[in-house]
């Protein structure tokens, strides 16, 4: 492990930064420290490229360590493929986690980066995502750039590459399905790009190939994360919350139903376990109906479960805190739990105001059961949530006769067409105040329910739902909002860790 100096040296860095990166960022001797102990808290969150094989690689790599003056330290590995280096083919750069983005000096770039890796730039423009964030082009250029040394054309480019050498190595997939799947439109130019960059045809690099037994109709990936990670706990918060039909919970994995791609044109289903022969991840089972959206369902999946956060950060910030620092040393891998489905979460949230979760679980099942849509391929998984586009149509009446009172059958309505008709959406916002007024609009959703869909559908690190039974419980005789204060940028993990401290997870 490296040592707290080093850590500490490490935190105090706006950017990681390298030879390559911003100079008086760059904390070179830090880094070499960290690479040189092989230390997991840091693996994903810089990059080392080493001039004398021209290959970068993971700080937790296992080949031997490189000398210091080799070495070129680099944020993301789109910025080392930009220096010329081309991956490890050990430690495999597109398994490391991502970064934690709350602490992105810019907002705008944190939810650029997250649509990106969520396929933004898959058949649109930069400036179609410069429209989406009310920005201009040229400005969202310059504050991607600077944040993660790289520019969107850059980190799109780099991601389809890395995820295609790793369906190359992990999976039987033909090289033609492997470059759709990544996102690329002619296999020609998929070809072409793969071997200037990796120096390998992709034949090549299927030779060192690791794949594992596949499922007829599916295959499997590994998704890697910083440890510690509590899968037994996140895997019972799911559980409590399964919506029957489309989610399950048993033999240790969690699977459900999935609508991806840009009008929810694909379906099918995912499931998710540790991996049972690869230490710190989870293996991801996708049906092969989700290939043509693999991007953007990969990206969900890694929101869903947490996996680019980064303990380390969390338990330092709350180290000193006389309520948080004991919860967070008790258990230390808990993770904030997010959501594939924005608008689902969200009627989840509408559901269970006022009721226990047990009771919201069960409205949430009729309401699918009867407006979503049938779903075939795997056991216990028969449906999809129900569109917004179905549910606006509906009049509250019909809804409330499922058993739930008429004036929480019409915000449901009102908060189906609010987003068929474009005004709320579940994309990543670098306004997330814009999105929670947006949702508070809606009659009938007020500040518990906007900061429960902020905290998971919008997987926001810092929402707070301050007036929430269960934290009230949690900190008796305390105001929750104004103790709040001193947990940002990280309130919502202050409120899972909160709950789990009820011992039963009753809330949300």
């Amino acid at each position: 492990m490296a040592c707290p100096k080093t850590v500490s040296l490490w935190r105090r860095q706006r950017y990681i930064g390298g030879v390559h990166g911003a100079g008086e960022d760059m904390v070179p001797d830090a880094l070499y420290n960290a690479l040189q102990s092989r230390d997991r808290r840091f693996d994903g969150t810089f990059f080392v490229g080493v001039s004398s094989t021209m290959i970068y690689c993971r700080p937790v790599c296992r080949v031997k360590l490189p000398l210091a003056r080799n070495c070129t330290f680099f944020r993301t590995a789109a910025e080392a493929e930009g220096g010329g280096y081309r991956p490890c083919l050990k430690c495999r750069p597109e398994l490391a986690p991502g970064r934690s983005l709350t602490d992105a000096t810019d907002r705008l770039a944190r939810a650029a980066y997250a649509r990106i890796a969520a396929g933004a730039l898959d058949g649109r423009s930069v400036a179609d995502v410069a429209r989406d964030l009310c920005v201009g082009e040229r400005h969202l250029r310059r504050v991607v750039s600077a944040e993660f040394g790289a520019s969107p054309v850059e980190l799109a480019q780099t991601q389809r590459l890395l995820l295609a050498k790793q369906l190359l190595t992990e999976t039987k997939l033909p090289v033609s399905r492997v470059a759709y799947a990544s996102g690329f439109s002619s296999l020609s130019r998929f070809n072409a790009l793969f071997r200037t960059r990796y120096r390998l045809s992709p034949s090549g690099m299927r030779r060192t190939r690791q794949a594992g037994a596949q499922v007829p109709g599916s295959l499997r990936l590994l998704f890697e994360y910083r440890p510690p990670y509590d899968w037994e706990w996140l895997l019972g918060f799911l559980a409590v919350r399964a919506i029957p039909g489309i989610e399950r919970v048993a033999d240790g994995a969690y699977t459900r139903s999935m609508r991806a791609g840009r009008a929810g044109e694909h379906t099918g289903w995912f499931t998710v376990r540790p991996a049972a022969r690869h230490d710190n991840a989870l293996e991801v089972e996708i049906s092969d109906s989700l290939l043509p959206a693999l991007i953007p369902v990969r990206a969900a999946v890694r929101r869903m479960f947490d996996l680019d956060a980064e303990p380390d950060m969390l338990s330092e910030h709350f180290a000193a805190d006389p309520i948080m620092g004991p919860l967070v040393r008790r258990r230390p891998g808990l993770r904030l739990p997010g959501a594939t489905d924005g608008f689902e979460l969200a009627v989840r949230g509408v559901l269970g105001q006022q009721i226990s979760v047990a009771a919201a679980r069960t409205l949430a099942g009729r309401l699918h059961a009867a407006y979503g849509e049938p779903l075939s391929g795997i056991d216990g998984i028969s449906r999809l949530s129900a569109s917004p586009q179905r549910l606006a149509g509906l009049d509250p009446m019909e809804i409330s006769a499922l058993g739930m009172p008429l004036s929480r059958a019409r915000t449901v309505v009102l908060l189906a067409r609010s987003v068929a008709d474009g005004d709320i959406s579940f994309a990543p916002t670098a306004d997330i105040a814009a999105a929670r007024e947006a949702l508070e609009r809606v009659p009938g959703i007020g500040p518990w329910t906007a900061e429960y869909v902020a905290m998971r559908g919008y997987h926001w690190p810092d929402a707070f739902p301050a007036t929430d039974l269960g934290i009230r419980h949690a900190l008796p005789g305390i105001d929750p909002a104004a103790r709040a204060e001193s947990w940002r940028p990280w309130r919502a993990y202050a409120a899972i860790y909160l709950w789990d401290s009820l011992s039963t997870i009753t809330s949300g």
